[in-house]
Formats: C-alpha cells, structure tokens, sequence
C-alpha cells in the first residue's frame, strides 16, 4: 500500500534515486551521499513533502537497500520506495506504476536536487493544473555557448536567447507521462524529452537557483554552503 502525505493533495511525486553518481566520486549511490549529515535524498523529500499539494512520494531506490531506503524515509514522511532499474527511465517507470488511483499529476524530481524549494513543487504542479500537459521549471542560459567541432575548434556562438537549463520537478498529467514511457525507445535522462516524442507541448515555468543538480564535489560544496546560510 502506498502512504498518503495529504489525502486531499493531487499531485504524485517520483523521486528516480538509484543512481551510482560517478562523478561525484567513489561512495554510495548518488542519493544516499551525505549533505550536512543527511542525505540527499533525506533533503529532496523533506522539502517535497512540505509542499501541501502532494498527496503521494514513489522513491525508486537501488534494488538492494529498499529495505534501508525505506527505514531512512519513515521518520521525514510517509514514503513508498520501489526497486529501481539501471537507467534513470526504468526507475522512474517502476515509481509511476506504484502510485495509487487518484493523482492526476505526477512530477518526477531528482533526489541530486536536494534544495529545491516547496514552492517549485507547488508552481510546476499549479501550472499543470492550470491545463498544461507537461511543464519544466527553467533558468535562463547565461554563459556564451560555443559550437565546436573537430579539434576543439569553435564553429560558432549559439544564440543563448532562446536557450534555457531545465530543472526539476518536471510535471505532467499523469495520461501523458504513462504513454509517453509506453512508447519509450532508446533511455533518455529527461522525461520531458519523452513527453516531446509524442508531439506534446511542454511548457516551461521559472525555475528557482536552489534547484540546483549536486553531480560533482563543487556543487556538494555549494550545496553545504546554502544550507549554512539558510537555504
């Protein structure tokens, strides 16, 4: 049975978290490392659990500490955890058939973006409530972008105007991320890329600077930084 963090909320919330993080460096799987003295995704689901249209958290954990994942999760909210799969896709698969019937929007978060706000969650799901099948929380590019080619020699300046970072939590209308999983063919890292498969628009929402993805030691490091100035 699936735990209910707010019965009348109407959001489920997949929480991928079965990666290795190699660029983080040797250690436990991605999730797991620690942030301040907890983990991750200790972090990332305290803060989903906080936001008050969240009716449902699938976490899909490695497939051999679901048991420890689970003990972990039991003190922050009420959580389901699920074995996860060996690419980012098949995890998040495995999370969205353990939601229960009711939850009509689903938003997958990665558990490396521990510190994204309660707000985020609650803006991505409102903007799907609002009637938009699928939604990404963005940031502006700011650096130049350059094409290169062979050689490391640049082809060109990209026009960053029209360019944006996406974040998580992407949401969607829970008919639209089903089918566009059934229809999968090679993995992709970004269920949003799935959703445009199917020729559905995805409409962006401004992301937040707190949301930021921890995949090397410096954005470990940025990370315990906010946390001590009160992020």
């Amino acid at each position: 049975m699936t735990a209910q963090l707010n019965p009348r909320g109407d959001v489920a919330v997949l929480v991928p978290a079965a990666g290795a993080g190699v660029r983080l460096g040797p250690g436990a799987p991605k999730a797991l490392r620690p942030l301040a003295g907890e983990p991750l995704l200790v972090h990332a689901v305290r803060r989903i659990a906080a936001a008050p249209s969240v009716h449902t958290i699938v976490v899909a954990a490695p497939a051999a500490d679901v048991g420890a994942v689970r003990q972990l999760l039991a003190p922050v909210a009420p959580v389901a955890v699920v074995a996860g799969g060996a690419e980012r896709q098949a995890s998040v698969a495995a999370a969205l058939a353990a939601v229960p019937a009711g939850p009509e929007i689903v938003l997958v978060h990665d558990a490396a973006r521990a510190l994204t706000p309660p707000e985020l969650v609650e803006s991505v799901a409102e903007a799907v409530r609002a009637g938009h099948d699928a939604v990404v929380p963005v940031l502006p590019v700011v650096d130049t972008i350059k094409e290169v080619g062979a050689g490391e020699v640049v082809l060109g300046t990209v026009d960053r105007s029209a360019l944006r970072a996406v974040q998580t939590p992407q949401g969607f209308r829970r008919s639209v991320l089903a089918a566009a999983h059934e229809a999968a063919g090679d993995p992709l890292t970004d269920d949003a890329g799935l959703v445009e498969k199917l020729g559905v628009p995805v409409v962006c929402v401004p992301g937040s600077e707190y949301a930021l993805k921890v995949t090397r030691p410096f954005d470990l490091a940025l990370a315990e930084h906010l946390l001590a100035i009160g992020a």
